[in-house]
């Protein structure tokens, strides 16, 4: 039989079989557009669907393009041949309905150049629009084809697009075709379902699957439609799908045939060898899969193997590192195990040797377990769980000790300590207590050097308890006499007496932090940070830097912003961007964006930062959080919502030993938000019920003018804010009068004193406008009071506008405020750029702290210059003061 491709032959499962067909519109968007253009290369691993994408794009709604579609053979070697059928199939579409595929006669003789000619020539006749469709461009194993393909693509005539799909990238010239934008490539990646489309593909098929099996389906193929085919194939009346899903991999029948025959069996023998041996390394490099196969070269096989799309993908920008897709590794796995199960544990021991020499401990502690090699295992994970703590791994710590059977546990008095570390990640902290007992005693009758890395690490974890429970005195007792100990050691125990001072700085400074010890935190924190930059523990420098954020509250909530992101900056440096660590920069900056009135934005990173804090993590974070949460529903007029999270905040201080520094505003935000909702009963019942610590400050009096308020009494409730506002009690801070204030000023409005009123809100404006603060209003209802302030002139009108515009919205913001002025009235935006030209920053720097063009600022200081009659900056900042649009004296 002659050796020909066949000319629009079908789909191939599993790749071209979809059980319960989807549309994925995604998908065909892009081939769509990428289609525009003379030349489509679509380049992706066997079974990805390129097949059924092309059919799908060939036969869409709409298609008004003749098409010639040619699908290779297998392992075509005859060019002419090949550019025969292919003539053929441009015949077909262009004068379709003739009857099958006119495939010419074989010209004896005629070389490759000439029938590229004819397929030009042929394609030249053509009417408009015209598509050639190659499939399973890899088939083609002449030399000659990647220099024919080449040519043809280069000299394509007009209104003739071409697109090729293949497994593997060929070696094509098209060089110049890219760099004019004449060339559109799909790739793996875009071909990969999604999960809402694996979703859609199993309800397709009439199967039901939790949310969450769904998704660990998507995860274990990564998307790779011929293992979702499969799956769903199987999965189709299967008796218990979700115990299915969980031990789907690349060694279930179907899916390790369909890879054997589809790539490991078309490989070389020193290829599948590489393959099999170093697929007991998640990762690999070069040497590493040299030292596993006993071979050489393996870099470059590793390279080409990605090259050619062989479920081989690299891992940094440098392409040193590779794995294996999942499903691939699972066949690899099987088939090792199959054909050289005497190996596989000589195999992990030359791995883990390799890692540890290389600093790869986690790594090598598994292969270790893998190879059966308990004792040394134990060794090295004893040796090495507080530096993997200190460096962030605790979770692998955790995961690692789950690892050894339950013997060794008892066997092994080293995985005390371990054991304490992976109770405590997992906040089991009595167990954590109870096992730092017995590693204490043990500790006592190990070598000195040994006691001392042990005695390292107890002190460690029992600081980070004493965190946990919120038993602050203790932590700062614990970590005081640390500080104050001067270990005089050398050497190794020199580091070992670094890492422990850094872990001593930053319980220390977080603890301080929580109790509002704002000063003490952070120049303990900063300590820390610089400690920890020079012992090389970056994840203890960012936990030091996530909370320095908080420390820096006391001071203003721009420097607050400013330390939160050098802290989210350096953690994701690291990839920690999303973890615990970085929680606390998470909500502070969230916390700090909500005093400014920045609600969308701060919502941005309150949602991050409650995807970072574990479901039982640290609680002083957690607190954070959920107050956050609260004044960002408060602020919103979202009473109810704001409730339940100071009760979650609550609940967390329930959890601590000792009182956190913000229960106190978390105790009186409850108290005056039962009171707004027309909860008087419950609100004094909270009041009653306050404990002595901040029973009697500012925040709480204020709390109990709210109520008064409420119960229409606003002489008590002026009564009430005047020790506040005289001094006579203590505050936390500088908000608390702004708050003092502004519920003064809705005293004075319910007793009819508006001059008092209007002073009373002036004073809380002076007080807000440094840091241009807008949450006070939001959450006390006092901006209902600014227009009455403007209409009778104020030196904040800048800020009144930034107030109303984030607590109404531009428009509604718009109809409270209006300004008497004897100019015409500036723009909102033009308020804002005034309010910075009494200051020393520079026209550019206005820019920065605006987000703005410089070519915008300089076009609204123009119009302000215009509409103040102003000849220069000075002119137009006394001016300004002049109509009251400035406040006298900021700088």
């Amino acid at each position: 039989m002659t050796d020909l491709p066949v000319a629009a032959g079908p789909g191939r499962a599993p790749g071209g079989a979809v059980p319960g067909p989807i549309r994925r519109h995604d998908l065909m968007v892009t081939l769509n557009r990428a289609t525009r253009g003379p030349v489509t290369i679509i380049s992706a691993p066997a079974g990805t669907g390129k097949t059924s994408l092309l059919r799908e794009w060939v036969g869409q709604p709409g298609q008004d393009s003749r098409i010639a579609f040619v699908t290779v053979r297998p392992g075509q070697r005859d060019m002419q041949l090949f550019w025969l059928t292919v003539l053929g199939a441009i015949r077909d579409a262009a004068e379709p309905g003739e009857g099958g595929a006119r495939v010419p006669a074989v010209a004896p003789g005629l070389s490759g150049s000439a029938m590229v000619d004819k397929v030009l020539a042929e394609l030249e006749e053509a009417r408009d629009p015209f598509v050639l469709v190659v499939d399973d461009v890899h088939e083609l194993s002449s030399p000659e084809a990647a220099e024919q393909l080449t040519a043809l693509l280069l000299r394509m005539p007009p209104g003739v697009r071409a697109i090729l799909a293949t497994r593997r990238d060929l070696p094509l010239r098209l060089h110049k075709l890219r760099l004019a934008g004449d060339l559109a490539e799909v790739r793996a990646e875009q071909l990969r379902f999604t999960e809402q489309e694996t979703c859609r593909l199993l309800a397709a098929a009439g199967i039901a699957l939790p949310e969450p099996v769904a998704a660990m389906l998507y995860q274990r193929t990564e998307g790779w439609a011929a293992g979702l085919r499969l799956a769903v194939l199987s999965l189709a009346g299967h008796p218990e799908p979700e115990r299915f899903v969980a031990e789907f991999s690349g060694s279930d029948r179907t899916v390790a045939e369909y890879l054997t025959a589809e790539m490991l069996d078309r490989q070389p023998p020193e290829v599948r060898r590489l393959l099999l041996r170093t697929s007991v390394l998640d990762r690999v490099n070069g040497e590493l899969a040299d030292l596993l196969s006993a071979g050489t070269g393996s870099e470059q096989i590793l390279l080409d193997l990605e090259d050619a799309n062989a479920f081989v993908v690299s891992l940094d920008p440098g392409r040193t590192w590779f794995r294996y897709h999942r499903m691939f590794a699972g066949l690899l796995r099987l088939e090792l195990r199959r054909k050289m199960p005497a190996d596989i544990a000589a195999l992990h021991r030359l791995a883990a040797r390799w890692l540890a020499e290389r600093g790869h401990t986690a790594d090598a502690i598994g292969h270790l377990q893998e190879a059966g090699d308990w004792d040394e295992a134990a060794r090295m994970l004893t040796e090495h769980a507080l530096s993997l703590t200190l460096d962030g791994q605790a979770g692998t710590v955790a995961a690692l000790l789950h690892g050894f059977p339950a013997r060794t546990d008892a066997e092994s008095p080293d995985l005390t300590l371990v054991q304490a570390i992976a109770h405590q990640y997992q906040l089991h902290l009595d167990e954590t207590d109870a096992h730092l007992r017995e590693v204490r005693a043990y500790a006592a009758s190990t070598p000195a050097a040994r006691r001392h890395r042990m005695q390292v690490a107890i002190a460690s974890v029992e600081l980070l308890s004493a965190r946990l429970r919120g038993h602050f005195e203790s932590v700062i007792e614990q970590a005081t006499a640390l500080l104050s100990t001067d270990a005089g050691q050398t050497g190794a125990e020199t580091g070992l007496s670094s890492d422990l001072k850094a872990v001593a700085l930053l319980n220390l400074g977080v603890t301080e932090a929580w109790l509002l010890r704002l000063a003490e935190s952070e120049r303990h924190l900063v300590e820390g940070a610089v400690l920890a930059r020079r012992v090389g523990r970056p994840y203890l420098e960012v936990a030091c830097l996530a909370h320095l954020g908080f420390a820096f509250t006391g001071r203003s909530f721009a420097e607050t912003r400013k330390r939160c992101e050098e802290a989210l900056a350096l953690a994701d440096r690291h990839g920690w961007e999303a973890e615990p660590v970085a929680a606390p920069a998470l909500a502070t900056l969230a916390n700090a964006l909500i005093w400014t009135g920045q609600f969308d934005l701060a919502e941005h990173w309150l949602e991050r930062a409650r995807h970072a804090t574990q479901v039982e993590g640290e609680p002083g974070v957690r607190l954070l959080v959920c107050l956050t949460s609260a004044i960002s529903q408060a602020a919103r007029g979202h009473g109810q919502r704001a409730l339940d999270e100071f009760a979650a905040a609550a609940r967390m201080q329930a959890l601590m030993v000792s009182r956190h520094g913000l229960t106190t505003r978390v105790n009186a935000w409850t108290i005056s938000t039962l009171a707004r909702l027309g909860m008087t009963g419950q609100a004094r019942a909270a009041l009653t019920a306050l404990d002595a610590p901040g029973a009697g400050g500012g925040e709480t009096r204020n709390a109990a003018a709210v109520i008064l308020l409420a119960e229409q009494d606003p002489a008590a409730a002026r009564r009430e804010l005047r020790v506040v506002l005289s001094d006579e009690v203590p505050v936390l801070s500088y908000l608390t009068y702004i708050e003092a204030h502004l519920l003064d000023a809705l005293a004075c409005r319910d007793l009819g004193e508006e001059r008092a009123c209007r002073e009373a809100v002036e004073q809380a404006l002076n007080l807000a406008e440094p840091e241009r603060l807008i949450l006070p209003f939001a959450m006390t209802g006092a901006c209902q009071l600014l227009g009455a302030v403007a209409r009778h002139g104020t030196s904040h009108a800048a800020l009144v506008t930034d107030i109303l515009d984030a607590v109404c919205g531009p428009e509604r913001g718009g109809a409270n405020r209006p300004l008497t002025m004897p100019v015409e009235k500036l723009s909102r935006s033009e308020l804002r750029v005034l309010r910075y030209l009494p200051t020393n920053l520079t026209r550019r720097e206005i820019a920065g702290e605006l987000s703005v063009s410089l070519n915008t600022v300089d076009t609204h200081i123009r119009r302000i210059y215009a509409k103040l009659g102003a000849a220069n900056r000075t002119a137009a900042v006394e001016r300004g003061r002049e109509l009251r649009l400035l406040s006298v004296g900021r700088t």
